[in-house]
């Protein structure tokens, strides 16, 4: 997902939550969300240093 898309998933979610009183609901999936993007472009990372490993 691109940045922009996050940015619109982030207010979907914030604009919910503030009208259902889930705000620590909305704090905690925010964290979810941020630490799995994470895990995300780590494993890209990795993934491509491997595949640059096999072509030498």
């Amino acid at each position: 997902m691109k940045n922009s898309l996050y940015t619109l998933y982030f207010l979907v979610l914030g604009i919910a939550s503030f009208f259902t009183g889930e705000i620590v609901t909305f704090v905690m999936l925010g964290a979810i969300l941020i630490a799995l993007t994470n895990i995300h472009t780590t494993l890209k990372q990795i993934l491509k240093v491997n595949q640059d490993l096999k072509e030498q």
